[in-house]
Parts: structure tokens; C-alpha cells; sequence
């Protein structure tokens, strides 16, 4: 029994001796449990941090040990939203740091006792303030003597490098990019020169790119791009023997491509597209490079026989120079990308080069002087995507090999001069979005298999010879936003349209003939419909008031008659050239009296008579408003009253006292159910107009639930999304302040927008509010809520529609941009209303859109660019068929004649104004450009328009 007794004790001995390691080796040192808990005061109220549950440290949110939890190793406080700085300096009592993380937090400055302490720790490599709100210049860093990792990017420091970062032996990795550092590019990175990575893009550098720079052997990524950086590329950059990646693209350097660059052995990707490069490509520059872009520069001459030739390259982008010669015969089998648009290459496309190019995704040779026929071995390309062939001088008939391209989504063969009918195997392709063959001379008539393309976005077959009458099938096209049959010899009934089509449907100068017919007043969700140039009779059908999304009806050269139905002010209908038309009402005529003076008796008169007669006016415009303007989602016989709401649920997201005491939700529902209350009505959304017991007035917007557009059948989700949407917070963004939830439909309440919207104010009224201040305060305003919505930490917040009827302006000084929730709420592919939900509004939609179909960053910079235009020019997003970003690009290439594009009333007040129209101008033009790569992000936009000033 004693031995057993003892064993029993040792057994027990050991247990605990086992289970209280861990306990024994876990435990901080007390300085480190010190500074954590001093670490824990300051921000157990932002983070998740508890104490009581968690007593260790180690096992707090974003803190990291070591294996022994014996050691802090690593704090990352990214993204809690942290804004004030006093807790940095308690950090750097942790002298086993070697990694800290307070990136995508609202942070404004760098205490100088961090700098101070931080310096001492010997174990720091890692240090993180990318994405906050520092501003100022750069501290200086005395110590660091183990740091390697520097990240500053995506903050607004705004002065100059000098010698802030030279006692950084040891630094490798430095990013400063987006942000508004000046003067010449740093040199001083450290005097071992060890730096390895250097990312100074989107920033105001200028100067040459420095000499100094060369000193660094070591370094793999070189990124200056976008910024103000002038004259040439040194031939040094040759010594740079490691370098990977080299960007240097939206600067201004000129000159040649260095020769030297083709000896980089290690040079993966060279990127200088958008400077003014001149010159011949130097030979050999491919020779170890997987991606080459020079497009958007000024080089000449043929391009090298051996710059396709290398097995390694996989993408080139030559568009956008002044190139000449022919097309390049030695073409690696590897390439994936290759585009040569827009430049000055002739003579035929080379036949029996194309079998082997397996890998070939997207090839790219419109705008050119190409001729001869299209190759048939382009059918090899079994991974082709995109093939555009626009605007050359291509003969002959379209070869049916192009049918076996499976994986063809983009197919663009306009403007240039093919015969022929339309081949059979070409409606084979299943994945087709875009088939443009406008412009040509095709003959025949339109294939009723045409009706296989089940996923084509936009068909355009304008400007031919096609004949017959179009295909019944087409009305089971449910994915087409944009049908161009115009400039044809077309004829017969006009058939079903597909219900989808949205941006425009073209039918002009052909031979249709009778009666219009009421069913293209289904086409709801259709934004411009042109019937001119044809020989239709009869009436304009009343029933094309309630397109509810129509802003352009072209019946001009007709032969129409009958009175003309009232549209709403913001559709522009064309008649002319109907000589038996009846206007419904006569336009008013003013002519100005040519006397100087009048009695006071006369003028008295005048003014009674002016004042009755607004008066009248605007009853009048009312009563024809509420008769014929709005739009119902329901239609209902004169009297009628619409039913109140099943409310569900109904919940305040606002913790603004006055809203929460103001709103009512069953005054609310009461308004909404009575139809005199809309105030306007977009695709997705009717805006009424609530006025409260206390006499405040809201916007309630009604969502269609029925419509099956929502992500989720449940309430309950549908309210904590809408949860997350109310606690977002800029003066520049709509966020709804409440939501009620009934059986067929989702209402948000708003802050009512007294001004109406952008639009409005642009382009409906006098516009003599629209001075260039208020212009550019709207454009400042709504840039700051575009950026705050592209940088929100959880991933950015996108605009499915984002034009100028899609901001709200509570005063000329305070736009909003709305509809932000659609982009999580509503499900394109489920929605009967409109499946094209993704391509916004005509004139604004980003021109990838259409092949893509996937909503971007880079997409709500495009159309953010068209409504700067707008704003500039004083021009609506299409006017008379043209798109504003269209025509301005195409009037942008002399840079001395862009004042001509502005809007003259405003230009003309002060050079002042003009001079930052102008500047502006430069930014949308950039916003606007073609490749969604060569966009500035949202947060340069702003910086760039702030600067402008």
C-alpha cells in the first residue's frame, strides 16, 4: 500500500508539474504586460479587446506571440476605425516587436515620442500606416535599425522627400504611393543601399529621374508611375541588374527607349505607357520580358521583327503611337495579349500565323490601314476572347472559321469594307456579349439563328446593305441592351423586341412602313428609341408617355400624323419632317421691347399680369405633370387611391435625435400611397415626397420587392444590410436615416434634397445658379463621397448607375450621391424589370461594361469622368445620338483648342475660371479614357480636381 501510495503521489506530481509548463514558460515579461495593459486603456473602447475573458495578451484580437506566448511579436490594429494617435507611443515600450499594423484607420499624424521610442526597438521590420489621414511632411526616422518594411501609401503627406529616410541601413521595402509628395524623387533610402522595392506611384515628383537611383543594384520593383516625372530614361537603368518590374507609365518623359533595358535578364515587366516617348522600339527590348506596355506615346517607324518573336512574352500593348509597316510575321506562340490599335500599320494581315497561337486571348489591331481579307486561320485561336478588327481597310466576305472561336465574347469588325453575307457558324458563339459589324457593305438578310446568342449585351449591324425583315426570334434575346439595325434597307413588320434592351434601339433610315406599333412601349427600361428616316403612318402611340426610362424618341422624316402626346420634360422628341403632326401645345415666343422707358402705371400692370400669369403657368405645368409626367408602377383609373402598405417591419438607423423624433412611419406610408407625392422615378426606384406632423419632409424611396431584384427572400437580412448602410458617415453620400419593410416592397427614408438633382439643375432649368464656383463645389463634393465609398475598409462600395440624375443636391454646396445601396441589394440576373442592371445609363456606362459585365472601381471613375464633362461643357451625356465622353475624346488630341469643348457662359466670366475649367477638364479626360487600366483611382481623382483650384 505505501508503494502504491507513492506512485499514486509521483503520478500526481508530474500531472501538475505538465499542466503548469505551459502556465510557467506562457507568461509575458511584466514590462510587456505593462505596455499591453497601458496598450488596453487606451483602446479597449475601439477594439474587442476584454480583459476579464482574455486576461493574456497574447490571446487578444491582432496581437501575435511567440510559440511559448513568452513574446509580443506582431499588433495589427488595421481597420478599427482608429482616429486619435496618443496610443501609438505605448508600442514602443514592446521591445520584442517586430511587426506593426495601423493600416486603414483615420489616423492624422505621427506623434514625434513614437518616432522617438520606436527607434529603439531593434526588432521592428515591419511598419504599416498605409491608408489613414496623415498629412504634412514625412517624419524623420532616427534609429530603426532593424526595420525593413516601410509602408506610408494612400495617405495625403503633401511635402517633399529629403533625408527623412537616409539612416535606414537596412530598409528594403518602401511605398509612399497615393499621395501628394512633391519636389524630385528621394534618393536617400538608406546608406547600405540594400532597398530592394520602391513604389512612389500616384504622388506630384517631378524632375528627371535621378542618377542616384541607379546606386540601389539591389532593387526588383521600380514604380513612378503617375506622377509629373520629365525628360528621359537614363541609360544607367541598365545597371540595375535584379530589377523585375519597372513602371514608369502616366509621366512626362520623353525621348528613346534605352537600349540598355534589354539586358535585364531579370526584367519581367516593363510598363511606360502615356508619356511622349518618340523614337524606333529598340530591338531586343522583349528578350527576357513577360509583359511590355508602351501605348499612348509618340513612337515611329516599324516595329522590331523580333519584338513578338520571344517564347517568354505574353503581353504587348503598342496601341496608341505612329507606328508603321506591316504586320509583324515572327509571333511567339505564348502571347496571351496583343494590341496594336491606333496606329499607321498597313498591308495585309498575315494568313497561316494564327494556328498555333493557343494562348491568344485578346488581339487588337482596329484603327489602321490594314486591307486584304480576314485571315480564316483566326478560327485556330481557340482562347481567343476579343478580336477587334474596327476601322481598317479590310475587304472581302466575313470567313465562317471565325464560328469555331467558342470562347469569343467581343467580336468588332466595323468601319471597314466587307461584302458578303453574314455567315451561319458566327451564331455559334455561344459566349458572344458584343458583335459590332456596323459600317460595312454585308448584304443578305439577318439569320433567324441569330436568336442562338443568347448572351449577346450589345448587336450592332448598322450601315450595310441587309435586307428583308428583322427576325421574330430576336424577342427571346433576354440579355440584348443595344440593338443598331439603322442605315439599312430593312422592311416589313416590325416584330417583339426583346424586353431587355435599355440603352438604345436604333430602327432609322430603312424602309418600314404603317402603323408604329404599341408593343415597343413594353420596352420600359429603353432609353433612346430612333424610328426616323423611315415611312411610318398614323400616330405616335399615347402609350409611349410611360417608358418610364425614354430620354431621346427620334420619329423625325416620317409620315406621322395625329396630335403629338405630352412627354415629360426630360425627353427630348424629335418630329420634324412630319408635315401632318398637331402639336399638343404651341411653343411660347418672347420678343424683347425695344423701349427704354415705361410709366409707372404700365410697369405695375406688367408685373400683376407677369405674376398672374406664372401663377397660371405653373398650375397648369402641374396639372399636366401629375396628368402625364409621372410615371406609376401601377395604373390606376382617374381617382383612385392606392391601398396603404402591409408594413412588416419597420426600424430607424439615424442616432440624429431630430430625425428619430421626426420621422413618422404611418404618415409616411400615407404619402406614398397617394401617387401626387412622386417626385421622381428611376429604374429601380420611385422617390415621393413625405412631409412629417412636425413638418420636416423626407424622401421615402419605394423599392419593388415583387420584383424578385433583392439578394435575399428574408426581411431579416435585408434590414441588417440596410443596418450597415445607415452607419456610414460622409456628408457627400445618401445614407438612409430609416426603412420600412411590407409584404411587396423595401421604403428607405432620406434627408429631402430641396434642389432637386444634378440633372435637374443642369439641364431642366435656367441654370443660372450654375456658376463655375457651385460647378466645382459639386464636383469636389461628389469626388469626396465617391472616394469615401472606394475606400471603405471592408472592400469598396460601388455604384451600379452613378450618372447626374443619381445626385442630390441639398444646396448648390452640398451634393450627395445616391442609390449606393443597389450594388448590394439588387441581384442583376434575377430581376424581370431590367436584367441589365450592371450597364447603368446610356452615355455613362464604361465601354469594358459591355463585354465585362461586372461592376468596377475603375467603371465609377469613367462615369464620374462624364459627369465632370457635363459639368465643363454644360452638354448632356448623349445629345443628338453622340456621347459627351465620345466627342471629347475625339476633340482632345490638340490640347490648344480644348477651351473650344467648355461651356463658353461660364468660361468667358473670368480667365481665372477658365484656367481651372481647363485643368479639370485634363482630369475627366483621364477618368474617361478607354482602358480601365490607365484610369487614376478615385482618391487621385479628387486630390487632382483639389488642385486644380
Amino acid at each position: 500500500m505505501t508503494n502504491f501510495g507513492f506512485r499514486n503521489s509521483l503520478l500526481y506530481s508530474l500531472l501538475c508539474f505538465f499542466f503548469s509548463c505551459p502556465v510557467i514558460f506562457s507568461q509575458l515579461p511584466p514590462t510587456q504586460v505593462v505596455s499591453m495593459n497601458t496598450l488596453y486603456q487606451y483602446l479597449n473602447t475601439s477594439l474587442s479587446w476584454d480583459i476579464n475573458k482574455q486576461p493574456s495578451p497574447c490571446s487578444w484580437k491582432g496581437v501575435t506571440c511567440d510559440s511559448t506566448n513568452s513574446s509580443v511579436l506582431k499588433i495589427s490594429l488595421s481597420g478599427f476605425s482608429l482616429s486619435s494617435s496618443d496610443f501609438l507611443p505605448a508600442v514602443c515600450q514592446i521591445s520584442s516587436l517586430q511587426v506593426f499594423d495601423v493600416s486603414n484607420n483615420r489616423l492624422s499624424k505621427v506623434p514625434d515620442k513614437f518616432m522617438t521610442d520606436c527607434g529603439k526597438l531593434e526588432a521592428l521590420q515591419r511598419l504599416n500606416f498605409s491608408k489613414n489621414r496623415l498629412v504634412g511632411s514625412m517624419p524623420s526616422f532616427v534609429g530603426f535599425a532593424g526595420l525593413e518594411f516601410l509602408d506610408f501609401s494612400f495617405n495625403q503627406f503633401n511635402a517633399s522627400i529629403n533625408v527623412e529616410f537616409e539612416g535606414l541601413d537596412g530598409l528594403k521595402s518602401l511605398n509612399l504611393s497615393f499621395n501628394a509628395f512633391n519636389g524630385s524623387v528621394p534618393t536617400k533610402l538608406g546608406k547600405s543601399k540594400v532597398l530592394k522595392e520602391l513604389e512612389l506611384s500616384v504622388n506630384h515628383f517631378q524632375g528627371n529621374i535621378p542618377e542616384e537611383m541607379f546606386d540601389y543594384g539591389n532593387l526588383t520593383l521600380i514604380d513612378l508611375s503617375q506622377n509629373s516625372i520629365s525628360g528621359s530614361i537614363p541609360n544607367r537603368i541598365g545597371d540595375l541588374s535584379k530589377l523585375e518590374v519597372l513602371i514608369l507609365s502616366n509621366n512626362n518623359l520623353s525621348g528613346k527607349i534605352p537600349v540598355s533595358i534589354s539586358t535585364i535578364r531579370t526584367l519581367s515587366r516593363f510598363a511606360a505607357n502615356s508619356n511622349s516617348f518618340s523614337g524606333k522600339i529598340p530591338s531586343n527590348i522583349t528578350r527576357f520580358l513577360r509583359n511590355l506596355d508602351l501605348s499612348y506615346n509618340k513612337l515611329t517607324d516599324s516595329i522590331p521583327l523580333d519584338l513578338l518573336s520571344p517564347a517568354n512574352l505574353e503581353t504587348v500593348d503598342l496601341s496608341f503611337n505612329r507606328l508603321e509597316g506591316f504586320f509583324p510575321t515572327n509571333i511567339s506562340p505564348r502571347l496571351v495579349r496583343l494590341r496594336l490599335g491606333s496606329n499607321k500599320l498597313e498591308g495585309p494581315i498575315p494568313s497561316r500565323k494564327f494556328s498555333t497561337f493557343e494562348n491568344l486571348t485578346y488581339l487588337e489591331l482596329d484603327k489602321n490601314n490594314f486591307s486584304g481579307s480576314i485571315p480564316p486561320d483566326l478560327g485556330s485561336c481557340k482562347s481567343l476572347a476579343l478580336l477587334n478588327l474596327a476601322q481598317n481597310n479590310l475587304t472581302g466576305s466575313l470567313p465562317g472559321q471565325l464560328g469555331n472561336l467558342r470562347m469569343l465574347q467581343v467580336l468588332q469588325l466595323q468601319s471597314n469594307n466587307l461584302s458578303g453575307e453574314i455567315p451561319e457558324p458566327i451564331f455559334q458563339l455561344q459566349r458572344l456579349s458584343v458583335l459590332n459589324i456596323s459600317w460595312n457593305s454585308l448584304s443578305g438578310q439577318i439569320p433567324y439563328s441569330i436568336s442562338n446568342l443568347q448572351h449577346l449585351v450589345n448587336l450592332n449591324l448598322q450601315g450595310n446593305k441587309l435586307n428583308g425583315t428583322i427576325p421574330n426570334t430576336m424577342s427571346s434575346m433576354d440579355a440584348l441592351l443595344e440593338l443598331q439595325l439603322g442605315e439599312n434597307q430593312l422592311s416589313g413588320l416590325l416584330p417583339k423586341m426583346p424586353p431587355s434592351l435599355q440603352i438604345a434601339l436604333n430602327l432609322s433610315n430603312n424602309l418600314f412602313e404603317g402603323y408604329i406599333p404599341e408593343t415597343l412601349s413594353t420596352l420600359v427600361n429603353l432609353e433612346v428609341l430612333d424610328l426616323s428616316y423611315n415611312n411610318f403612318s398614323g400616330g405616335i402611340p399615347e402609350s409611349f408617355t410611360r417608358m418610364r426610362s425614354l430620354t431621346q424618341l427620334l420619329l423625325s422624316n416620317n409620315s406621322l400624323s395625329g396630335v403629338t402626346p405630352v412627354f415629360n420634360s426630360w425627353v427630348m422628341v424629335d418630329t420634324k419632317g412630319n408635315k401632318n403632326l398637331i402639336f399638343a401645345t404651341k411653343p411660347t415666343t418672347y420678343s424683347p421691347s425695344s423701349r427704354k422707358t415705361f410709366s409707372v402705371v404700365v410697369i405695375v400692370l406688367v408685373v400683376l399680369a407677369s405674376v398672374f400669369a406664372v401663377g397660371a403657368i405653373f398650375i397648369f405645368t402641374v396639372l399636366l405633370f401629375r396628368r402625364y409626367g409621372r410615371v406609376t408602377d401601377e395604373q390606376l383609373q382617374p381617382g383612385e387611391d392606392l391601398p396603404l402598405p402591409q408594413v412588416v417591419q419597420g426600424n430607424l438607423l439615424t442616432s440624429n435625435g431630430i430625425h428619430r423624433s421626426n420621422i413618422d412611419f404611418t404618415k409616411a406610408m400615407e404619402s406614398v400611397a397617394d401617387q401626387a407625392n412622386i417626385v421622381m422615378k428611376t429604374r429601380f426606384s420611385t422617390y415621393y415626397k413625405a412631409t412629417m406632423p412636425s413638418g420636416s419632409s423626407y424622401f421615402v424611396k419605394k423599392l419593388n420587392w415583387s420584383d424578385k431584384i433583392f439578394h435575399w427572400g428574408s426581411h431579416d437580412r435585408f434590414g441588417t444590410e440596410l443596418e450597415v448602410f445607415g452607419k456610414l458617415s460622409n456628408s457627400n453620400v445618401m445614407t438612409p436615416l430609416a426603412y420600412v419593410l411590407s409584404v411587396d416592397n423595401a421604403y428607405l427614408f432620406y434627408e429631402y434634397s430641396s434642389k432637386g438633382t444634378l440633372f435637374d439643375i443642369l439641364h431642366n432649368s435656367s441654370g443660372c445658379d450654375m456658376d463655375w464656383a457651385n460647378r466645382y463645389s459639386i464636383a469636389v463634393g461628389v469626388a469626396q463621397g465617391l472616394a469615401f465609398l472606394h475606400g471603405i475598409f471592408s472592400g469598396p462600395m460601388l455604384l451600379l448607375d452613378l450618372s447626374s440624375r443619381s445626385i442630390f443636391l441639398k444646396s448648390m454646396k452640398e451634393p450627395q450621391v445616391g442609390e449606393i445601396e443597389l450594388y448590394k441589394v439588387i441581384d442583376p440576373s434575377k430581376s424581370t424589370g431590367s436584367i441589365s442592371t450592371v450597364a447603368g445609363s446610356v452615355g455613362y456606362i464604361p465601354p469594358e461594361y459591355a463585354y465585362t459585365m461586372r461592376v468596377t472601381t475603375a467603371g465609377n471613375v469613367y462615369s464620374f469622368g462624364v459627369i465632370l464633362l457635363e459639368l465643363l461643357t454644360g452638354k448632356q451625356a448623349v445629345s443628338e445620338g453622340t456621347e459627351l465622353a465620345k466627342w471629347v475624346l475625339s476633340n482632345s488630341v490638340e490640347e490648344d483648342k480644348w477651351e473650344n469643348m467648355l461651356d463658353f457662359s461660364i468660361s468667358r466670366t473670368s480667365l481665372l475660371a477658365k484656367k481651372q475649367m481647363l485643368a479639370v477638364l485634363k482630369v475627366a479626360i483621364g477618368c474617361v479614357c478607354v482602358s480601365p487600366e490607365a484610369r487614376p483611382k478615385m482618391k487621385s481623382v479628387l486630390r487632382m480636381i483639389l488642385n486644380a483650384r
